[in-house]
């Protein structure tokens, strides 16, 4: 393995996939941690990762119905800042472009956890919207304006963004470490990360690049490894529940989009001759068949990655939402008794240990599959011919 070509393909991989999270953030606000009481009877500590399900939270205490699809969808999206402990949340740069008042950079902490306006802009929905309101206005009381928010541009550092480069500083430092420490230890036995990830690196070479591609497989072996150690850390680090884990990275169907969208591309480019006759005009097939069978298999080819950007993206949502929905319970039935609401958090506590026991495999997993089958696509497009 090259590690420049490792370093090369890590940067490729990075710098695309930043560019997909900063274009498409997910709903999500500054979030703040609450002592919340369900009935005046259940108490629970809950991390609110956004306003949403604050005001999930909140609605509750006062009367309301408790609504565990705001409060899920809340804790699962992007945001603008990065909740750290009690009340205290780190703020992030906004950074915003309008094509009638340019650019505007400023922190998140302007925003007062969604319930201010600052500069003409403020959060509704986790969306970043234009306003003529003038700034420290009640977001209740500002209305959006609709031509200035449709020609908007966020790009903004969110959580997700964030942890892409935290993500990013981890890899490197293990990488170049190892790389350095087989330089100087060159003929010796592997200790400290060496012993770490050299069977990690050996399984995916032996196990995923050889049996998938074949003999081509070291020109594809920086991708693959880039992709499975990116996949595993951000999903381990999705487990987290404090600074720097606890983001959704690999959760976001746009940094799922880049992935999978970067498979297609290799896929597309190194295709030889054999692989592209198989998909434009299948060998042995009568002519009028391939007017079926040609449209089915260019459909396939987009099919693939597809695939692989739902899989990716639905199995580490589904973990999240499930682990969330079994805390919901404890309000749900908090409101009907407390009793109920007692009884059901030990249940829900010992659910969700569960739960995070078996997505610390699933994290694995997930990148393991990913990798595997990005490597069997990659295989069957540079495959030579078999002749008998």
């Amino acid at each position: 393995m090259s590690i420049p070509n490792l370093l090369r393909a890590a940067s490729l991989l990075i710098g695309s996939l930043l560019f997909g999270t900063a274009n498409a953030q997910h709903a999500g606000h500054d979030k703040a941690t609450h002592l919340d009481v369900v009935d005046s009877t259940v108490a629970v500590v809950v991390a609110a990762d956004t306003d949403a399900p604050k005001l999930a939270l909140e609605e509750a205490e006062h009367g309301g119905r408790f609504d565990a699809g705001k409060l899920i969808m809340g804790h699962i999206g992007d945001e603008h800042g990065w909740h750290l402990w009690g009340h205290t949340t780190l703020p992030l740069p906004v950074i915003v472009y309008n094509t009638e008042r340019g650019i505007s950079i400023f922190s998140s902490s302007k925003f007062d956890h969604g319930h201010k306006t600052y500069g003409g802009y403020m959060l509704h929905e986790g969306s970043i919207v234009a306003t003529k309101a003038e700034d420290g206005t009640d977001v209740h009381h500002a209305t959006i304006d609709e031509p200035l928010t449709k020609a908007t541009w966020d790009i903004s550092i969110t959580k997700n963004v964030l942890s892409l480069f935290i993500s990013l500083a981890i890899l490197l430092f293990v990488f170049i470490g190892v790389a350095k420490a087989y330089t100087r230890r060159a003929g010796q036995a592997p200790t400290g990360f060496q012993n770490l990830v050299e069977p990690i690196i050996l399984f995916v070479r032996d196990d995923v690049a050889k049996s998938a591609i074949g003999p081509k497989y070291m020109t594809f072996m920086p991708y693959l490894l880039t992709a499975f150690f990116f996949i595993f850390l951000n999903n381990l680090l999705g487990l987290v529940p404090f600074f720097p884990g606890g983001a959704n990275l690999t959760g976001n169907i746009a940094v799922t989009l880049v992935l999978a969208l970067i498979t297609f591309i290799i896929v597309t480019v190194k295709g030889n001759k054999h692989y592209w006759h198989h998909i434009l005009a299948m060998p042995g097939v009568p002519g009028w068949v391939l007017f079926i069978l040609t449209p089915v298999e260019i459909l396939g080819m987009f099919l693939k990655p597809f695939v692989l950007m739902i899989r990716l993206f639905a199995n580490i949502t589904a973990g999240h939402i499930i682990a969330l929905s079994f805390f919901s319970l404890i309000f749900v039935f908090g409101e009907t008794n407390a009793g109920a609401g007692y009884g059901v958090s030990v249940m829900s506590l010992a659910f969700t240990v569960f739960m995070t026991m078996l997505e610390l495999l699933v994290a694995f997993i997930q990148a393991y599959v990913f990798t595997f089958l990005s490597a069997m696509y990659i295989g069957a497009a540079v495959e030579e011919p078999h002749h008998h």
